[in-house]
């Protein structure tokens, strides 16, 4: 026996896995499966008896702080989650605000394809707060923060982009918010020396003491080897490395002991206690310049992110009583009327109610091709007016508009992190104490031996051992690549929801696909008529349709497009499953299916066909078939043949129409395997069996609500057609805003292209790294090549990753 319930209070993954592994042990259960998007749980029961359902309710209740509610209502216990948020690193490339409940998604039973579950803190009882932090000098700084902020109490959830400075952070709707602000802030301050710019606060220019401290430290330097000064020299070092000693002092005090700062701290104090004065301030300056222009690369990289993404409109122009006034676009409700003139972005989504004009699209569509539009059309915020003022009705708020979903998406992207990124940062975290472990057996154990060496050089060459080992150039490259990524997606009209689904789209080896709307246009349209006399045969099935609203209806009076004089058709008759009966000039007309021609006892010619066949018969006599078909779009059999070429193996369309059709769209779109009369419960379990027998990732695109089930299961769920479908596009983790599947491939090649920079930097700079550990060991490795094994490798990593944004 079946039974479900909801597991209200559960917003952590781990919690969820904890659940369903401790149920599948019962000997009770035959299977059961915790659904964490939906917070739903299923348990298939051995035999059923209410103790044993109390049981296994209170065995969930005393594994996690959360409540049951059975499927009829019952609520058992109330309690809330108090799950650690210790694992949001773990399971960061989680999705956010999966609070839609899907019936048939019911089938994640506990082999889970899926390596990371997606749900991050369900929106509806919390708010986001969007803070921006300067002063970050390097990505593990930033991780500092993200860790400190998520151990705050009353926060649900914290990331922290490095690349475009954003903290987002969710506290409960109902907790006390300025508290709770105040605690973070203590947090950061605590973790880092940052600047916090709150919301809409503008950021305050402050003078730059420590360029004027480096700058007199570097004179000081130059003038003590010149005059062979050597407190001159001492005194040149802590100027010249006042910032790094100072951080590393504090990030002690505060128990951050293992980061850059301290690593190069206790290099260069090594170097001057062996007395190599002149190479202890070379290194120290060395460095700060390495930084100075790995923070100039980072922070241009940054920048033509932020390009891509300028997609805002910074006014609107009101129009009220005839005047025109400028306002900020977030003081705009729905039915105002502003104006766009030539030139202008679009500041929010609405219908043209006067003009005519061109838009540009690109940035949100990727389409090169303007974009004409007139009286009545629907305009998107984010495009450029080309050429004439129009004016708009507002259809959704700033919040609400289609540019502000889509740098939500694009900002909250990097709270999902890609495999390799989160592999990196937990590498890093345990990679540097390591280091300094075996710098200090290094400096220490080899005197212990008789050798030719003393202990100046032992302790030297540790010291390059410990300026080599810093991880910054893999913290800093990786999630700056795929930052890029997503970024360079953005504005070919494909947006990504994480880096972790950047990186499932470069491992894509089956597609499948929805039909209607996705590989077709989803309306009808007529393809043939079947008659010696072909324009009284759809004149007479416009009239037969008139009073008709039927997609197959719509199509016919389209392709007859004249006006049809209703009155002259009585006595209209719609029969079930059949067609349309009426009296048309004082005779019998008949509009439908070959069963009602039957019926009427009207012989005819049955036509082979593919599409839909509407019979027209007049006065008792046959006068031709009209055949209507939902037609494929433009670059669908090429945009399919492309993917081939990438290497997809095995292209599958699910669909709920009858064999012959889908088996005729199959054919002639080349795909490898069809499965047809399929309920959205039926696509779901044809998905499972696909991604048990595939060898890779399964990738599912769809447009429709009923695709949202399919969308959240597959290893990759992709929407199409922009921001339709709310169901869709929320059930979704990779968006084509272009109506047409072209986009698909060159997302592929992006991602693929991606993943290639993103293991390039990994072995160039572990390559790197490991070789001059190497030398230093044997001593033939010096503190400068140190330097550069840590800034100079951290800056080509860096200008690499950016080769992205050109792809």
């Amino acid at each position: 026996m079946e039974k479900k319930y909801i597991l209200e209070g559960l917003d952590c993954p781990n919690c969820a896995m904890k659940i369903e592994r401790a149920l599948n042990k019962h000997e009770d259960v035959e299977n059961a499966s915790v659904n964490a998007a939906t917070l739903g749980c299923t348990i298939h029961y051995k035999s059923y008896t209410e103790d044993i359902e109390k049981e296994l309710i209170h065995l969930i209740e005393d594994l996690e702080e959360v409540h049951v509610v059975k499927k009829d209502g019952h609520i058992h216990h109330e309690k809330a989650c108090t799950c650690e948020h210790e694992h949001h690193h773990d399971h960061s490339c989680c999705k956010h605000e999966h609070h839609h409940e899907h019936e048939c998604c019911n089938h994640d039973h506990h082999e889970h394809r899926k390596e990371v579950m997606r749900v991050q803190p369900a929106g509806k009882d919390l708010k986001k707060l969007k803070w921006k932090i300067e002063g970050l000098d390097c990505a593990n700084c930033a991780m500092k923060v993200e860790d400190a902020v998520n151990e705050v109490e009353g926060v649900a959830y914290a990331s922290l982009n490095f690349t475009t400075k954003t903290l987002l952070f969710y506290v409960k709707k109902n907790a006390d918010e300025n508290h709770i602000k105040e605690k973070v802030r203590k947090a950061i301050l605590d973790a880092e020396e940052v600047e916090i710019i709150e919301g809409n606060e503008k950021k305050e220019k402050k003078k730059n003491y420590q360029a004027y401290i480096l700058g007199t430290g570097i004179v000081v330097f130059v003038l003590s080897l010149q005059f062979d000064w050597q407190i001159g020299i001492i005194l040149s070092y802590i100027m010249v490395g006042y910032s790094v000693i100072v951080k590393a002092l504090k990030n002690i005090r505060r128990g951050e002991i293992f980061d850059e700062n301290f690593l190069m701290l206790i290099a260069t104090i090594g170097a001057l206690v062996v007395g190599e004065y002149l190479e202890a301030v070379a290194v120290m300056l060395f460095y700060q310049l390495g930084e100075y222009f790995q923070n100039k690369a980072v922070e241009r990289s940054r920048n033509s992110i932020a390009d891509l993404m300028n997609i805002k409109a910074e006014i609107a122009h009101l129009k009220t009583n005839e005047q025109i006034s400028d306002v900020d676009p977030e003081e705009i409700k729905i039915k105002d009327i502003i104006v766009v003139q030539p030139g202008e972005r679009v500041p929010l989504d609405g219908v043209v109610c006067q003009g005519t004009t061109t838009l540009d699209t690109s940035a949100l569509t990727g389409e090169s091709l303007p974009r004409e539009v007139s009286l009545g059309d629907e305009v998107l915020a984010g495009c450029i007016n080309l050429q004439g003022v129009i004016e708009m009705r507002v259809t959704h708020e700033l919040s609400e508009s289609t540019v502000s979903r889509i740098l939500d998406m694009v900002e909250n992207a990097s709270s999902k992190k890609a495999r390799t990124e989160l592999k990196m940062t937990r590498f890093a975290r345990v990679y540097t104490p390591i280091v300094v472990i075996a710098a200090l057996v290094l400096a220490i154990v080899p005197n212990f031996f008789q050798t030719q060496i003393g202990w100046q050089e032992w302790l030297l060459r540790a010291c390059t051992f410990l300026v080599i080992s810093c991880p910054c150039a893999l913290v800093l490259s990786i999630p700056l690549g795929y930052f890029a990524g997503i970024g360079s997606a953005s504005k070919k009209g494909i947006l990504v929801k994480g880096g972790n689904y950047l990186e499932i789209l470069s491992q894509i080896d089956t597609i499948v696909f929805d039909k209607t709307g996705t590989l077709t246009n989803g309306s009808f349209e007529v393809t043939n008529i079947y008659s010696e006399k072909a324009d009284e045969c759809l004149r007479l099935a416009a009239i037969a349709e008139s009073y008709s609203t039927h997609p197959i209806a719509l199509s016919i009076q389209k392709e007859y497009g004249k006006e049809v004089d209703k009155n002259e058709f009585r006595n209209v008759e719609e029969i079930a499953g059949h067609g349309i009966k009426g009296e048309y000039q004082g005779k019998i007309l008949l509009a439908g299916n070959k069963k009602l021609i039957d019926r009427f006892h009207v012989a005819c010619k049955e036509e082979a066909s593919t599409g839909t066949l509407v019979y027209i018969a007049y006065d008792s006599k046959y006068v031709g078939t009209i055949e209507i078909s939902d037609t494929l779009k433009p670059n669908t059999i090429e945009s399919l043949r492309s993917l081939k070429e990438k290497g997809i193996k095995k292209l599958v369309m699910l669909t709920g129409d009858r064999q012959k059709t889908a088996q005729a769209i199959a054919n002639e779109c080349g795909i490898d395997e069809v499965h047809y009369e399929l309920l959205p419960t039926d696509k779901v379990e044809e998905l499972e069996k696909i991604l048990k027998s595939a060898s890779g990732k399964v990738a599912y695109v769809g447009d429709g609500i009923n695709d949202a089930p399919v969308l959240a299961r597959s290893d990759l769920g992709i929407a199409m057609g922009g921001l339709g479908s709310e169901a869709a596009v929320e059930a979704s983790d990779l968006v084509l805003m272009k109506d047409n599947l072209s986009s698909l491939s060159q997302g592929i090649d992006l991602a693929r292209f991606t993943q290639k920079i993103m293991n390039e930097n990994i072995v160039f700079i572990l390559g790197i790294k490991a070789i001059i550990l190497g030398l230093s060991i044997f001593g033939y490795a010096n503190m400068w090549l140190g330097v550069f094994a840590d800034v100079g490798v951290s800056i080509i990593a860096v200008i690499n990753a950016m080769r992205i944004l050109k792809k």
